[in-house]
């Protein structure tokens, strides 16, 4: 635990209250503390029975399991976009975070494919998800640019699980090529980016330009290292280069950043709950 907690505070809410602009970066450690939890109750009283017949341990590692056969990976994969896409509501945390930042200038960054900040209350165009949506279907071999809503399909895939297997019929085939579809997640090559992730992407490039020089907030939440040339590394690119920018970093791990960026960065390994609350009320 870091010490002086009441001091990082107050000096937080005192660069958010002076900010202009709030860029928050989101990644998984964001969704862990909000209780989208991968592991232990929420993984098992969901999933007892592919833990029996695969000896799974959590929601992440099973994620790479070879199924022998589409059926198996269908209906593995089914009750996990159910579960993290469409069951969960919006969570306390990603409310407080959208109460946070309503009150200046935004946008968001994330890697997290589970459309929490959409449920928390965000608008669209104020977000760019950048590594694809739970809720969506794509070619497997990215054959063409277009993405499929999956909620109708996914029910009844649950429905009709029996076994860990779904149905045969009930396998989703590409509507252009014939081919396995997937989810739309960025794993491999072929991962398709639609007109709605460059409209996003634009948007976030418009934000950048907006920001150069200003006074921002770069609120880093649960970023690590799977993928630090997305968040982690541009934010401190940015507090580097612009001498109004502070890094706000919660992460349970991963507090401390890069020595150049010492004095303008701080860091909180606290529970990400009471900071964020402890922002509000002190930024009120």
């Amino acid at each position: 635990m870091m010490k002086d907690y009441k001091e990082r505070i107050e000096k937080a809410a005192r660069a958010a209250n002076e900010a202009e602009f709030i860029l928050i970066g989101a990644g998984a450690g964001l969704s862990d503390a909000a209780g989208l939890k991968y592991s232990g109750k929420r993984f098992t009283d969901r999933f007892p029975d592919f833990i029996e017949k695969y000896d799974f341990l959590d929601l992440y590692s099973s994620s790479f399991y070879p199924f022998e056969t589409i059926e198996e990976k269908w209906a593995y994969w089914a009750r996990h976009i159910s579960l993290n896409r469409f069951e969960t509501p919006a969570a306390d945390l990603y409310k407080k975070l959208y109460q946070f930042a309503a009150e200046k200038e935004y946008f968001v960054l994330t890697t997290n494919v589970e459309h929490q900040f959409w449920k928390a209350g965000f608008p669209d165009d104020r977000i760019f998800a950048t590594q694809g949506d739970y809720g969506k279907l794509q070619c497997s071999t990215g054959c063409h640019a277009k993405l499929y809503d999956n909620e109708e399909l996914v029910a009844r895939m649950l429905r009709q699980t029996e076994d860990c297997r779904i149905p045969s019929e009930l396998v989703p085939k590409c509507p252009v090529c014939g081919g396995e579809m997937e989810t739309n997640l960025r794993k491999d090559q072929y991962f398709i980016e639609d007109e709605d992730w460059f409209k996003a992407r634009d948007r976030y490039s418009t934000f950048m330009d907006e920001i150069e020089g200003r006074k921002v907030i770069l609120l880093e939440l649960g970023v690590g290292f799977n993928t630090p040339g997305i968040i982690r590394y541009p934010f401190e690119r940015i507090a580097y280069r612009n001498p109004n920018a502070t890094i706000i970093r919660l992460n349970k791990d991963y507090a401390i950043g890069v020595h150049e960026n010492k004095d303008k960065t701080i860091a909180f390994d606290e529970d990400m709950m009471d900071v964020i609350c402890a922002l509000t009320r002190v930024s009120d």
